[in-house]
């Protein structure tokens, strides 16, 4: 039985805001093979001089990162940046108390640095406020942003960095709130040290924007009144919240996995409920915008093959590998950002390379794409522009998370340049096609550009290191634009870019 059809209409008086270059960040921290053999392995073929993969830059550029969070996550917590810096047979081994593993320093912030400008990322370098506090934070600062002239400074450029790295973004720590995080600390506790933090650095740098935690989840059990009470100590200090986020499916649900962006959007909903009531209650003007600096799909459920966490170096840990029902998930999660690019101003893929990332390597290897690299390539190309509104009429299913949920999952992006618009779109049906139709007003489209779709007949085929190619975005047939009226099929558990323009 074929579905009846989805539906929709674009107008550009209607929009949700223009994105923000920084939806299509990522994340990278000393953790497993997210470095040492991922971004960095000075001993591989394809490294260049300062020791970074140009295979692994290649892809990274490829996928549009615009920004860059380092160097945690839970890693940060207990991190001393000065052990990063300096001469790389000088810096010492320690005990990453996160990871159970062995910390080398080999790559730190001047390398960070190098591999964005390689790259064209921005950097957000998160500070450690739960081993350390304000005066280690003003330092790094300084060590990172001030000219010259001071102990740090001079030191910096000592180091061979005589232009200053010019951070402007900063992370006030990691996930706060969570019992697991060294120096784990009360709302009260992180709030005040935040607002002390981000008070110092702005003395150093009044350009600087500040990120203070939020929850780990939306399942933490201070959810709401966590984000309450460290704005009501950081609002008119902080720029943004962050928000963290991970899916994953469970055994015998795919229906519910398929839909886990409808929590997504109740996650960032209720943020910024607490965000504007926590401003409406100090009758500020300001509004803080969320940075989403942690989402992806992540088995954290599942038996890891990893083994034990046994203080090594560079340990194979959390490398999960995607199928097209992952990276349909993945597509709708990206969705959900765009959807809400009036609030969400930042968000970062966790993480970048071969820990629950987009792309894998070996050691001495190759490195590939997994299938979720395509939705954030392609959304990362296109996704810049204006949202418009999207309130679609869809056909329904049952979930037993998230209750009735809609087959169709879409957005849509203006470029305002060129005229040309984009329809991201998700079919979380397993089985059935879903028509789509698209009535256009005031947009002068007369042509489709493209129909790329992700999908296979099997759901759950995976890219991996003896089959790189295996799931690739193909071109769909059929799709054509009739008397201003967009009429396409999406496939069974499929995500779609559906690129628009004149003929002219």
């Amino acid at each position: 039985m074929q579905h009846t059809p989805a539906r929709f209409v674009l107008d550009p008086a209607f929009d949700v805001a223009v994105v923000d270059p920084r939806l299509f960040g990522a994340f990278i921290e000393h953790l497993g093979r997210c470095v040492y053999t991922g971004v960095y392995e000075p001993e591989h073929p394809a490294a260049d001089e300062d020791g970074l993969r140009t295979d692994v830059l290649e892809l990274i550029r490829e996928l549009g990162v615009s920004v860059v969070r380092y160097p945690g996550g839970n890693f940060v917590s207990a991190y001393r940046w000065e052990d990063g810096v300096g001469p790389v047979e000088q810096r010492p081994r320690r005990l990453d108390l996160a990871w159970r593993s062995i910390e080398t320093n080999r790559f730190g912030l001047s390398e960070f640095m190098r591999y964005l400008r390689k790259t064209g990322g921005e950097p957000m370098l998160a500070v450690n406020l739960g081993t350390r506090g304000v005066a280690e934070a003003v330092d790094v600062m300084e060590y990172a942003n001030h000219p010259s002239g001071t102990a740090l400074s001079d030191l910096r450029i000592a180091h061979g960095d005589a232009a200053p790295f010019g951070v402007r973004l900063w992370a006030l720590g990691n996930e706060m709130d969570g019992p697991w995080q060294v120096g784990h600390k009360t709302a009260t506790e992180y709030g005040r040290l935040a607002a002390s933090a981000a008070h110092a650095m702005r003395m150093v740098d009044p350009e600087s924007e500040f990120v203070v935690c939020g929850s780990s989840g939306r399942g933490m059990p201070t959810f709401g009144a966590w984000e309450a009470e460290v704005l009501a100590h950081t609002y008119e200090l902080a720029n943004y919240v962050s928000v963290h986020a991970y899916y994953e499916e469970r055994e015998g649900d795919r229906d519910s996995f398929l839909a886990s962006a409808v929590d997504m959007d109740a996650l960032i909903e209720g943020v910024v409920a607490t965000c504007d009531h926590v401003g409406a209650r100090l009758k500020s003007a300001k509004r803080i915008k969320l940075s989403f600096d942690e989402w992806n799909v992540w088995y954290m459920s599942k038996p890891s093959a990893e083994g034990e966490r046994d203080w090594s170096e560079a340990p194979r840990l959390l490398e999960d590998v995607y199928s097209v029902t992952d990276a349909v998930v993945f597509g709708s999660m990206l969705i959900s950002l765009l959807r809400h690019a009036d609030r969400v101003a930042i968000a970062c893929l966790a993480q970048l390379v071969n820990v629950i990332a987009p792309i894998m390597t070996e050691p001495g290897g190759p490195a590939w794409r997994q299938t979720t690299f395509y939705p954030f390539a392609q959304a990362s190309r296109y996704g810049r522009g204006r949202v418009l509104q999207v309130h679609a009429d869809s056909p329904t299913y049952s979930t037993s998370v998230h209750g009735t949920a809609p087959l169709l999952h879409a957005t849509a992006v203006l470029d305002d340049g060129t005229g040309d618009v984009t329809i991201f779109a998700v079919n979380r049906g397993q089985t059935e096609a879903l028509p789509l139709q698209v009535e256009f007003r005031g947009l002068g489209l007369t042509a489709v550009l493209e129909h790329s779709v992700l999908t296979d007949a099997d759901p759950d085929a995976k890219n991996t290191l003896a089959d790189p190619q295996r799931v690739t975005p193909q071109s769909a047939k059929g799709t054509e634009i009739v008397d201003g009226v967009l009429r396409a099929t999406l496939p069974p558990l499929s995500w779609n870019v559906i690129r628009l323009g004149s003929a002219d």
